[in-house]
């Protein structure tokens, strides 16, 4: 099953397809990834979705300011394979050297606590090319398995987003995500925007919290 911010690598066929379907603007950027074979990533799905396929997405790096994404839907059997977001600790290599040491030490506070990162720093590390700038955040999934590890995991984030522009989301056992600073700020009992596969919706924190229990 694909999830959000997964990484999907497209085999020849599926590369065929995208190519064939690509605006004329975006064809160089989409040759440049398959002929480096780097992963597209998994989106949730758009309402034009047909059964059987699959949304993508290509960031290229900022351009004086400006972000291009690409949005592909391709047929779910052009997926070569697909692997989950960077671990933190892979994807901090690429990170700038202002970074560096609050990094380590947020890695290092994580203990078994898993952080894996998507976005920017995440995109650098991959593909080696400039994503990161000055306003950069650092884009962090956190996936908690029990109510223990999700205050563990709170905290450290609060604690290590002194030192560092921490963004990002909590994901929740059946795929829920909510921005991990709504989740700070939320009151018990209160609804927060939920993104996942499918549809985003507003959620009270105490059934996300019950999936979890």
């Amino acid at each position: 099953m694909f999830s959000r911010h997964d990484q999907a690598w497209l085999n020849s066929a599926g590369w065929a397809a995208a190519l064939d379907g690509a605006a004329p603007a975006h064809a160089q950027a989409l040759e440049q990834w398959r002929a480096h074979d780097w992963p597209l990533i998994i989106t949730r799905r758009t309402p034009d979705a047909l059964p059987g396929t699959v949304c993508l997405g290509l960031a290229l790096p900022p351009d004086a300011g400006r972000k291009l994404r690409i949005a592909l839907q391709v047929n779910e059997n052009s997926v070569a394979r697909a692997d989950h977001p960077l671990p933190l600790h892979a994807a901090a290599a690429a990170a700038p050297e202002r970074w560096a040491a609050p990094l380590a030490a947020l890695l290092a506070d994580a203990g078994t606590i898993s952080l894996r990162a998507y976005g920017s720093l995440a995109l650098q590390a991959v593909t080696g090319l400039t994503y990161l700038t000055e306003s950069s955040d650092i884009d962090l999934l956190f996936k908690p398995a029990s109510l223990p590890e999700l205050d563990a995991g709170m905290q450290l984030l609060q604690t290590h987003a002194a030192h560092l522009p921490l963004d990002g989301e909590i994901v929740f056992p059946d795929g829920a995500a909510v921005a991990w600073k709504e989740w700070r700020d939320a009151a018990a009992g209160t609804r927060v925007l939920v993104k996942d596969a499918v549809s985003v919706r507003l959620v009270s924190t105490d059934s996300l919290r019950e999936l979890l229990a």
